[in-house]
C-alpha cells in the first residue's frame, strides 16, 4: 500500500489514480470527510488529517510501503519560506517516526538552487530535510505546473486576456498533473538506494501564446496572451489576497526565470510526459 499526501489536489489525485490503475492499494491523505468519500468510492483507504499534525501523519504513514509527499503553498504567510520550512520539518519528523522506507517528494524545477528562486527555495530546503528521513528518497522535480494558468481562467473568460510575465512567444518547460501522477507512481514502485533526483517536463515546451490558443478552444472564445512584468505578477498575486512575502517571491521567481535560473540541474537528461497541451489544460474546466 502507498500513501498519497494531498490527494484532494490535482497532482495528488493524479498520483493516487495512477497507482490504482496499476493495481496498487492506496491510502489517500486528505483534509475533509467529503474528499475522503471520493476515495472510498474508488475503493481506496482515506485518512482525514492536517499534514502539519505530526502524530496524525505518523499514524497515517505507518505500515505503508511508501508515500508521495508534497509541500502545499501558503501564500498568506507573513514569511512564506520560514512558514513552509517549519511545516515540512513536521512532515519529515513524521516520516522518521513512521520508519517509512520509501518516499517520493513532489518538488520542482530549480530546486537545486539554495536561493534566488522565489518560493522554490522552500522546496530546496524540504529536499534537504528528507535526505536523512528515509532510506529511499526520490525528488521528483517537475517543470512549471500548467495548472498555474488556472488562476487566470475566469479573467481569460471575461477579458479574453491571459497575462504572462514570461515573454508570450517564449516556449519554456511546463508539465501537467496527469504526467506528474504517472511519473510519481513509477518512482514509488522503483526500488533503489539513497537519494535520487528525477526531472520531468511535458511532451514539449509551450509558450503563453500556445496556452492562450488552448484556452480559446476550451472556452470557445478568443484569448490573447499579453505581457506583464515580474513585479506585475507579484502585484496580481497580492491583489488575490496573498501576503507581501508571497508577492515578492512571485516576482523573484519570474526574475530568476528571465535570467535562466529556473532550469533543470541536468538540462539534457530529464524525462518527458506524453500529454498534449489541450488535454493537460482541459481538467481546469471542471
Amino acid at each position: 500500500m502507498f500513501a498519497v499526501a494531498a490527494a484532494q489536489g490535482r497532482s495528488g489525485a493524479a498520483i493516487a489514480e495512477a497507482l490504482l490503475k496499476q493495481g496498487e492499494k492506496v491510502r489517500a491523505l486528505v483534509r475533509t470527510e467529503a474528499q475522503a468519500e471520493r476515495w472510498h468510492k474508488r475503493h481506496a483507504e482515506a485518512v482525514t488529517l492536517d499534514l502539519a499534525d505530526t502524530a496524525a501523519l505518523t499514524k497515517a504513514l505507518t505500515g505503508v510501503t511508501g508515500a508521495s509527499l508534497t509541500l502545499p503553498p501558503n501564500p498568506k504567510a507573513d514569511d512564506v519560506i520560514a512558514d513552509r520550512v517549519a511545516f515540512f520539518e513536521k512532515v519529515a519528523a513524521a516520516v522518521k517516526a513512521a520508519k517509512l522506507q520509501r518516499v517520493v517528494f513532489l518538488s520542482c524545477i530549480g530546486a537545486q538552487h539554495p536561493s534566488g528562486t522565489g518560493a522554490t527555495v522552500a522546496l530546496h530546503r524540504a529536499e534537504a530535510l528528507l535526505k536523512s528521513a528515509a532510506p529511499v528518497v526520490t525528488h521528483l522535480r517537475a517543470a512549471t505546473f500548467l495548472e498555474r494558468w488556472g488562476s487566470q481562467l475566469m479573467s481569460a473568460l471575461e477579458s479574453g486576456e491571459l497575462k504572462s510575465a514570461i515573454p508570450v512567444h517564449q516556449k519554456f518547460l511546463q508539465v501537467g498533473a496527469h504526467d506528474v501522477g504517472d511519473a510519481a507512481a513509477r518512482a514509488l514502485l522503483d526500488v533503489h538506494k539513497g537519494v535520487k533526483v528525477l526531472e520531468l517536463a511535458g511532451r514539449e515546451p509551450w509558450s503563453a501564446d500556445d496556452v492562450a490558443v488552448a484556452f480559446a478552444g476550451l472556452l470557445e472564445r478568443p484569448v490573447k496572451a499579453v505581457a506583464m512584468t515580474p513585479d506585475d505578477a507579484g502585484d496580481l498575486l497580492r491583489a488575490g489576497g496573498a501576503s507581501d512575502s508571497a508577492a515578492r517571491l512571485e516576482a523573484e521567481w519570474f526574475h530568476a526565470h528571465a535570467r535562466g535560473h529556473i532550469s533543470f540541474a541536468h538540462p539534457h537528461g530529464y524525462a518527458h510526459g506524453s500529454t498534449a497541451l489541450y488535454d493537460a489544460l482541459k481538467p481546469l474546466m471542471d
